[in-house]
Order: structure tokens, then sequence, then C-alpha cells
């Protein structure tokens, strides 16, 4: 005769079910593990490709005979390319799919910042500055809307924390690698070390460019790696998140929605702090009274280190207490106490713990700012909505260089250029409440 005893299944090897907690928690930590590392890896050779010269600034101005002027406005025109060519190109990747469209902007970009190595006059440094902003137009915003195919609202401050701590990471990479290039190869085969910085730091983004097209899908249906269970929980609260979201059925009213141009106000502000800090670190550290490239390189890792702690934490914060607003504006006020207080240091140990506060603050800000636009949008909306908030706020990244360069020739002090910034980031966490809070706290 047949037992009817039924052994009772082992805790560890239990299976949840598919509406579970446990089972959706998995799924997402799954997504999380599959992307986010991966992308912010792209976005570091991004950003590195995009700041690195701040740290060709060190050699360049004087073998170029360049002044903080025409630095300036170098670093700062990249974005008017950026600005042009933003929404198209994340309308274009929203219709062909994020794989291929993405690989091209890596692979453009790296071509175009090697190309910097043939630099001689301001305006082949203007024109290669603006094509590179015209061929990264679009990673970033591009990257934000690809993850709104994955996650709700209610998990996307977490996911967009992780991602922008690329930022700091190309800091505290980027910087002390830049410096030991800039050290080591100087003269190397008649080249100089900015040169070789150029030519270098290329060469990353050209490889991932490549790895984008065999690793990344362009949605949760072509996703081999997950279940069919798992790819109907995420669809499912993909769907239903964008349920509430606006829809612009014209152009007219997609132009004419307040709450965009709120938005890109509040972020043209965080961009304007954070370009100040990632073009200027290391000539602020260098007037600090560092001058060896190499020790420039590692001192503005630390600010950087501080931003990578921050980040995650504030993050989570957020997606804990299904509160926006005060985790975007008190992290720019934060931000904005580092910037007004360098002026009145001296030593570099002062200068650092400063410039570590701004670094933290305005780097959390960046990534808490993502929070409130995707939550608002969603479809093509999302699409062009993500794209233009990012690339009318992203001309802050032409006026912040170029503003603080002109200052700093003006008056022959960083002073009026940081008190200049640490305003407009004042002003940037004041508009963060003039969005509704029931409208982006989810």
């Amino acid at each position: 005769m047949r037992s009817r005893y039924t052994a009772p299944p082992i805790a560890g090897d239990a299976i949840p079910r598919s509406d579970s907690p446990t089972f959706e928690s998995r799924t997402y930590a799954k997504v999380s593990r599959r992307l986010i590392p991966f992308l912010m890896l792209c976005y570091l050779g991004a950003y590195l490709d995009r700041v690195n010269v701040g740290f060709a600034k060190l050699q360049m101005l004087n073998d170029l005979r360049f002044s903080e002027t025409v630095y300036g406005m170098g670093a700062g025109i990249f974005f008017l390319g950026y600005f042009l060519f933003e929404v198209p190109s994340n309308l274009i990747l929203h219709k062909v799919g994020a794989r291929r469209w993405l690989a091209r902007i890596m692979l453009t970009w790296a071509v175009i910042s090697a190309s910097f190595v043939f630099v001689r006059s301001p305006a082949l440094f203007y024109t290669l500055r603006f094509l590179l902003g015209v061929a990264e137009a679009g990673f970033a915003p591009g990257v934000i809307l690809y993850l709104t195919y994955w996650y709700p609202s209610a998990r996307r401050a977490k996911a967009l924390s992780l991602f922008f701590m690329a930022i700091p990471l190309a800091g505290i990479i980027g910087g002390p690698l830049s410096g030991l290039i800039m050290h080591s190869l100087q003269g190397a085969m008649s080249m100089a070390g900015w040169k070789w910085l150029f030519l270098l730091e290329a060469v990353p983004s050209l490889v991932l460019g490549i790895v984008i097209l065999l690793y990344l899908d362009d949605s949760i249906a072509q996703a081999k790696w997950l279940s069919d269970s798992e790819k109907a929980l995420l669809a499912r609260h993909v769907a239903g998140d964008n349920a509430h979201k606006t829809a612009h059925l014209s152009i007219k009213a997609f132009i004419g929605d307040r709450r965009l141009w709120l938005m890109a106000a509040i972020y043209f502000c965080v961009v304007l702090g954070q370009y100040g800090l990632t073009f200027w670190l290391p000539t602020i550290i260098r007037k600090a009274g560092v001058s060896d490239p190499l020790w420039v390189g590692i001192f503005t890792a630390i600010p950087y280190l501080c931003a990578i702690v921050a980040l995650p934490l504030i993050g989570m914060s957020a997606d804990r207490l299904r509160e926006r607003r005060f985790h975007l504006a008190i992290p720019m006020l934060i931000a904005a106490a580092g910037f007004a207080t360098l002026p009145a240091l001296g030593s570099v140990a002062a200068s650092i713990v400063c410039l570590s506060v701004a670094a933290a603050g305005i780097l959390a800000s960046s990534s808490q700012f993502w929070s409130l636009p995707t939550a608002l949008l969603g479809g093509v909306s999302a699409a062009a909505g993500i794209a233009a908030v990012n690339c009318f706020a992203n001309l802050a990244g032409f006026f912040s260089p170029a503003i603080v360069g002109w200052l700093n020739d003006l008056t022959g002090k960083s002073t009026a250029g940081l008190i200049f910034i640490s305003v407009a980031v004042v002003l940037g966490a004041t508009l963060v409440f003039l969005v509704p809070a029931r409208s982006v706290n989810r």
C-alpha cells in the first residue's frame, strides 16, 4: 500500500510563487545584477571621455597657449552639440532599440575622443568638443529611458543611484589614471602627456561599444536570461506604472507642459554645479598647492569616494520612504554650502573636505532628480520628455565652464565662479518645492 505521507519541502529549496514578495525581490535583484553594473561601466567610459579635458588642461593650455576663456568655451561647447541632437537621439533609441543605438553612440564618441591628439588651435579644439557632444548625445538620457522599460517608479530611484555612481567612479578611477598617464608618458614617442591621455582613455569606450551589441536586450520579452514568470511580473509592473502617466497627444501639448520646463530649470541648476565641479576640480586642487599631475589625480579621487558612499544611501532612503523632493533638495543645499566655503580656504586638506561635501551633494542630486520626470511620463512622452529636460538642462554644461572661465580670467581668482555656482544650486533647490509631492512620491 502506497504511503500518503509526503515530506515537507526544504525551506532552502522552496520556490516562491510568482506573486510573492520574495519572488518579486529576487526578480528585480536579478535584473539589477544583469543591467546596472554593465551600464555603469559604459557610463564610466562616457564620463571619462567627456571630462578628461579637465586633466588635459593642466598641460594642454601651456603647450598650445590657450587662455582660461578658450578652455572654458571648449569644455562647454560640447553641450551645444549635446543639446541639438539629444531629443532626436532618444526618439531613435525608442524606435530602433537600445542595443544598437547605444553601441553606435559609444563607438562614435570613442573615435572622436581619440582625435583630440590632433588639436593645434582653438578652432579645432572647439570643433572636436562640439562633435563629441553630438556623438554622445542621447547616451545618459537613453539609459534613463531604457531603465523605465524594466523598473517601475517605486524601484527606480535606487537603480538610478547605482547607475549614476559611474560618475564618482570615473573620478576615483579616472583621476589617478589621468594623472599617471600624463606623469609617466609625457614625451613618450615625442608625444605630450595630454595627447596620450585622450588616446588611451578612448579605448575602453571603443571596446564597450562592441560588447553592447552582444550583451544588452532591447526589452523584457527578448531577455533569454529571464523565466516566463519573471518576464510576466516585470511587464505587469511596468504596464501598471505607465497607466497613470501623461501621454502627450501633440507637440503643442508637450511643449506647453509647464512641468517639463520646471524640471529643466531644476536640472539646469544641478548640472551647472556638477560640471562646475568636474571641469575645475583638478585646477582647484592645483591652486591649493599640488603641482604634480599624478598627485592632482590622486587627490581628485577623494571627493568622488565620498560621493560614491552618499549616492546609494540616499537612493535607498528615497525608495524606502517614497519621498523625492527633500531627497533632492537637501543634497543640493549641502553641495551649495561646499562650493560657497571653498573660496575662504587655502590649504589642500581644507579644500579637499569642502570639495568632498560639494561632490557628495551635487552627484547625489544628479541621480535623485531623475525620480521626478520618470514618475510623470511614459511611452514616447518619456523618450522625448527625458531627452528634452536633459538637453535643455545640459546647456548648463556650456554656461558653467564658460562663465567660470570668464570670471576667473576677469578677476584672476576662482572666488567669483564658485559663488556663482553656489547661488545657482540654491536656486534650483528652491524650485524643487514647486513640484507637487503627490505627483512624484511613489
